[in-house]
C-alpha cells in the first residue's frame, strides 16, 4: 500500500512538472538571439550588424523591425536607420547612409533582422539598436561599431652612413587607426636579421650596431593593427669607408676659392665706384689745340680818319689825358701802313691829342695785338 501511494505520488509532481514547464515555454515570448557588444570593421570594408530572433505562439500582433543609431553621449537621441514595418522596408533617412544600408535577409519577418553596411567611413563608428516588436512581446539587442582606419602605406628609410663600422637605423612609419605594429624582415636567401639589430615593434626602428658588409641586401617592414596591415621595403648597402680627409680637403679649397672670387669681385666694384667719382671732381679743361687763323692787318686795324673821328667823336676831354700816347702811337702806326696810293691820305698825318679833345673824343680801350694779329 505503501510502495502504490509513494508511486501515485511521484506521478502526480511528475506532471505538475511538465505542466509548468509548458506554461513556462509558452510565456516566454520573443526573443533576440545573443551578440557581440562590439564589432569592428575597416574603413571603405562592410560590416554585418546581427540581430536574429525567434517568435512564440502568443506573439499575435504585426511584426515590427527598427534600426537605429546613437552617439557615444547617452543623452543624445536615436536616429532611425531604418525599418521594417506592414511587410514594407522603408529606407533611410539618413543623408550619410543613403545607398549604404540594407537588410541581410530579403524577407526579415522570417527571423532575421540584421543590417549591413557597406564603403564604411570613420563617421560611422556608432552605437547601434535593433528593436523587435510583436505584441505583446518586444525586444531590443545594442552594439557599438568601431570603424578602424587601416594602416597606410608605410614609409621606409635609412639614416645613418652606411659604411662598415658605424651605428645606422632603418625606420618605418604608418599611418592608421593604433595600436600600430612593426615587423622587420629580411628579403633574399638570408632571412636572418643582423646579430647586432634591435628591433622595436612599436616605434617601427630596425637599429643595427657596428654595421658590416654582409648586412646588405633587401629589408622590409609590416606595419598591422586589428584590421589589416601594409609593408614597404628598402635596401641596405654597406661600403667601405670612404677618404674623408680627401672631402675636408676639397670643400676647404672650394671655399677658399669662393672666398678670393668674392674679394677679387668686390675690389673690383670698390675701384669703378673710386673712377666714377674721381672723374666727376675732375674740372673740365679746354685747351687750344690749333691756333687761331691770322687776321688780317687791312681788316684788324686799317680804318680811316673818319671812322676814327666817328669812334673818338664820343670821348669827353677830361678822360683823354691817359691815353693820349697811346692814341698817339696808334693813329701814327695806322697812318704808317697806308698803302701809297691813297692821295687823299698824309702819311705824316697826326691827330693831336688837344684836337681830339676839342672833338669831344671819349677814350676807348682796345685790346693789344701781337703782330700775327691775335688779340692777347
Amino acid at each position: 500500500m505503501d510502495t502504490v501511494a509513494a508511486m501515485d505520488t511521484r506521478r502526480r509532481a511528475l506532471a505538475t512538472l511538465i505542466l509548468l514547464s509548458v506554461l513556462a515555454g509558452s510565456s516566454r515570448g520573443l526573443e533576440i538571439l545573443p551578440t557581440a557588444d562590439r564589432v569592428e570593421a575597416g574603413d571603405g570594408d562592410s560590416v554585418m550588424l546581427p540581430c536574429q530572433f525567434k517568435l512564440a505562439s502568443t506573439d499575435i500582433g504585426p511584426l515590427d523591425i527598427e534600426w537605429s543609431r546613437t552617439s557615444n553621449d547617452p543623452a543624445d537621441s536615436p536616429s532611425i536607420v531604418i525599418d521594417y514595418s506592414g511587410d514594407r522596408i522603408y529606407e533611410t533617412q539618413l543623408e550619410d547612409m543613403k545607398g549604404r544600408v540594407h537588410f541581410s535577409s530579403s524577407d526579415p519577418k522570417m527571423g532575421d533582422a540584421s543590417l549591413n553596411i557597406t564603403r564604411l567611413k570613420p563617421s560611422d563608428s556608432r552605437r547601434y539598436h535593433c528593436k523587435v516588436k510583436k505584441s505583446p512581446g518586444s525586444k531590443t539587442v545594442s552594439m557599438t561599431l568601431d570603424v578602424l582606419v587601416k594602416p597606410s602605406k608605410p614609409i621606409c628609410s635609412v639614416e645613418g652612413d652606411q659604411e662598415v663600422g658605424k651605428d645606422l637605423t632603418l625606420k618605418c612609419l604608418s599611418e592608421g587607426t593604433l595600436p600600430i605594429l612593426y615587423t622587420w624582415t629580411r628579403e633574399g636567401s638570408s632571412t636572418l636579421l643582423p646579430a647586432t639589430a634591435v628591433s622595436d615593434r612599436v616605434l617601427g626602428t630596425l637599429n643595427v650596431k657596428n654595421a658590416s658588409a654582409s648586412y646588405s641586401g633587401d629589408y622590409k617592414c609590416e606595419a598591422r593593427n586589428k584590421i589589416a596591415s601594409s609593408q614597404c621595403y628598402v635596401k641596405l648597402l654597406v661600403t667601405a669607408p670612404s677618404n674623408n680627409a680627401g672631402k675636408v680637403a676639397g670643400i676647404v679649397i672650394a671655399v677658399l676659392l669662393i672666398l678670393i672670387l668674392l674679394a677679387v669681385g668686390m675690389w673690383f666694384l670698390f675701384w669703378r665706384k673710386k673712377k666714377k667719382t674721381y672723374e666727376k671732381e675732375q674740372p673740365y679743361e679746354i685747351r687750344e689745340d690749333v691756333p687761331a687763323p691770322k687776321s688780317r692787318v687791312s681788316t684788324a686795324r686799317s680804318y680811316t680818319v673818319d671812322s676814327q673821328r666817328s669812334s673818338l667823336g664820343s670821348m669827353s676831354p677830361s678822360n683823354m689825358e691817359p691815353y693820349k700816347t697811346h692814341y698817339d702811337r696808334l693813329a701814327t702806326d695806322d697812318l704808317e701802313r697806308l698803302p701809297n696810293h691813297s692821295p687823299n691820305i698824309n702819311p705824316s698825318f697826326k691827330v693831336a691829342a688837344p684836337s681830339l679833345n676839342r672833338m669831344g673824343a671819349v677814350p676807348v680801350m682796345i685790346p693789344a695785338q701781337h703782330r700775327d694779329g691775335s688779340i692777347v
